[in-house]
């Protein structure tokens, strides 16, 4: 009878660790099992925008990389539409440009992604333009949401005075899938030159967006327990 009862405790109290173990899982990964899709920008015959030897497509990548490491600390399942220094287009392709963004989208579709970030670079002529900022198209209304709330760590976290702005570009209106363009500063700009091709830097805007996305499904109802 003893023997029955303290095998009974015992797995009241194994149940009881998992149960809690569970708790602080959702508390310390806010993303657990939130599969989200990084996408770097441009990449292999397509440098994007550039300032002498610094290529758009480089920066891009390296932020995406910082990103995919705080997803994934965060609990959240990456994908990235590219990890190293090629584009997605076909040899079949008659516009390179075109096959390699309907490939990116074939990925967010395929991997079944929960949201996708696109990681971009901005430029114009007027040097003294920064700040990071986010755009996004209406053709899902969570879409905004998540700008709204990756804006507000930008203005918190960078002190980027930028605001959020639309886009219909095609890629950003072929897929229904929750997600935002994310121009991570200007590399037209001296200072933000200077910083986006830093790592320390590059991990602040990947705590950033990271922190923009926990607060957009927090609000959404998805993540029940957050510290």
């Amino acid at each position: 009878m003893l023997k029955v009862k303290y095998k009974t405790t015992l797995l009241i109290i194994f149940c009881l660790l998992v149960l809690s173990l569970q708790v602080i899982s959702a508390q310390t990964l806010p993303l657990q099992d939130t599969i989200i899709m990084v996408d770097p920008g441009h990449g292999g015959r397509d440098s994007g925008t550039y300032y002498g030897k610094i290529y758009e497509k480089d920066i891009n990548l390296e932020i995406s990389k910082a990103l995919e490491e705080e997803l994934t600390k965060n609990g959240a399942i990456v994908y990235m539409t590219r990890t190293r220094d090629i584009d997605l287009s076909s040899i079949y392709d008659s516009a390179k440009k075109r096959g390699d963004l309907y490939r990116r989208l074939l990925k967010i579709k395929e991997t079944k992604s929960d949201l996708y970030i696109s990681i971009h670079i901005n430029w114009y002529q007027n040097t003294s333009m920064k700040g990071a900022e986010v755009l996004y198209n209406s053709i899902n209304e969570n879409n905004e949401k998540l700008a709204k709330s990756i804006m507000k760590e930008f203005k918190t976290d960078l002190g980027s005075t930028r605001t959020i702005k639309t886009t219909d570009l095609y890629m950003y209106r072929n897929t229904t899938t929750p997600g935002v363009l994310v121009e991570c500063g200007y590399l037209s700009n001296p200072t933000e030159r200077t910083l986006l091709q830093q790592e320390d830097y590059q991990k602040k805007l990947a705590k950033s967006i990271t922190n923009g996305i926990i607060n957009y499904l927090k609000k959404k109802g998805k993540i029940k327990y957050v510290i």
